[in-house]
């Protein structure tokens, strides 16, 4: 019996939306991955510096309608490269939702040459300009109940 492999796009965005779980936003839960040449080599999910308070424990600290507190997917991301000495140079990153335009001129700044998202939330047109500008590769990602169905989590159950 042949068994079908789920493909690389839909595996890489998979482990995005895992990572979103361990988000403490109130008000959006974002994963990122970064991957090259096939390799997770960082991963995050939006939320707080660490050892300050979480939004999820104490409300978001908003000014101007933006929560300070949080730090995005992509930075938690791009922010584990640089903590553990990992180059982001020519890396590619599979994140939940479009990036807004911060973390997209970030990821330009950091070598990454494709964004795979998703799904799309307040897509910014400067952002559109520069990921055209700089000619970086933009894919959405589509997850269908097809997709989903052939993930055995039954069989990985402690109820079994």
């Amino acid at each position: 019996m042949n068994k079908k492999r789920i493909p690389w796009d839909q595996y890489f965005m998979l482990q995005a939306v895992l990572l979103s779980t361990r988000s403490t936003c109130n008000r959006l839960s974002v994963g990122a991955s970064l991957v090259r040449d096939k390799r997770i080599i960082a991963g995050g999910y939006n939320g707080s510096v660490a050892g300050d308070a979480h939004c999820t424990d104490e409300g978001c600290y908003m000014v101007d309608g933006h929560c300070l507190r949080t730090i995005h997917a992509e930075m938690n991301a791009i922010l584990q490269c640089a903590k553990f000495g990992e180059s982001t140079d020519g890396a590619e990153i599979y994140v939940t939702d479009f990036p807004c335009l911060q973390c997209t001129k970030m990821l330009l700044q950091a070598g990454i040459v494709k964004i795979n998202y998703l799904r799309n939330y307040n897509n910014d047109d400067y952002a559109l300009h520069l990921l055209k500008l700089k000619q970086i590769g933009l894919h959405q990602v589509k997850l269908d109940k097809d997709t989903l169905e052939q993930l055995p989590f039954n069989t990985y159950l402690s109820d079994k």
